[in-house]
């Protein structure tokens, strides 16, 4: 979800201007994913390498986030939408763990919509991290070496109970992933688009879902006439 900051500055206001209208554009992809098909939905809030930014704007950042649990937790859970976070919390304030944890108790029955949400993540910290897992089973007597698999090395991540993403889509005009779930998007479709989050609709949404849907995905194969 890039390009809140710019948005903002271009306009002349103060970044988190920015950050407040991206969250409000959340609201609306939300609600437009399931009638376009789409049961799960992963947006990237928070990366590992974000915290280099302002403490001022790392803070507003933060009280985002907690503004937006607080406000959203009942009507996710009444529209069927299960949220979760995936990232490393330990760096997280224990208020706001706490938060992440209460609405994910909330709206763990939802079925309409997965949403998950990546804060405090990164890629290879998420592999590290995974890596260490691993290496403790391993150490342990809990796991052969021999049967660290793909399949059994994927369920030491942060995701291992979410299905790989089809689609990938970069907003503001970058094209590059940004360390954003580089062993799940393996195979995955990639869109990038000029479009500054704040601007995101979901009638854009809806448009990259049609290209989506027109693509010819082969996953290392052939398709044969």
């Amino acid at each position: 979800m890039d390009g809140n900051g710019r948005w903002a500055t271009s306009r002349g206001w103060p970044r988190l201007v920015g950050h407040r209208r991206g969250a409000e554009r959340v609201r609306e992809i939300v609600r437009a994913c399931p009638d376009l098909g789409i049961r799960w939905l992963t947006v990237y809030a928070f990366s590992t390498e974000n915290w280099k930014r302002s403490t001022e704007e790392v803070l507003g950042l933060m009280a985002i986030f907690a503004r937006y649990i607080e406000r959203e937790a009942d009507r996710l859970a009444v529209e069927g939408v299960r949220l979760r976070f995936i990232g490393d919390r330990s760096r997280l304030d224990p208020k706001l763990q706490a938060m992440m944890a209460g609405i994910e108790a909330r709206t763990a029955p939802g079925t309409r919509l997965n949403l998950t949400v990546a804060i405090n993540y990164g890629g290879r910290d998420e592999i590290a991290r995974a890596a260490r897992s691993v290496a403790r089973a391993v150490a342990e007597g809990r796991l052969a070496p021999e049967a660290v698999t793909e399949a059994s090395f994927a369920a030491h991540l942060d995701t291992a109970d979410l299905p790989d993403p089809d689609l990938v889509i970069r907003t503001s005009g970058e094209t590059r992933t940004s360390n954003f779930l580089p062993w799940q998007a393996a195979y995955a479709e990639y869109e990038f688009t000029q479009t500054l989050w704040p601007d995101f609709t979901a009638a854009e949404l809806g448009a990259i879902v049609a290209r989506f849907g027109n693509r010819e995905r082969r996953f290392g194969g052939v398709v044969r006439a």
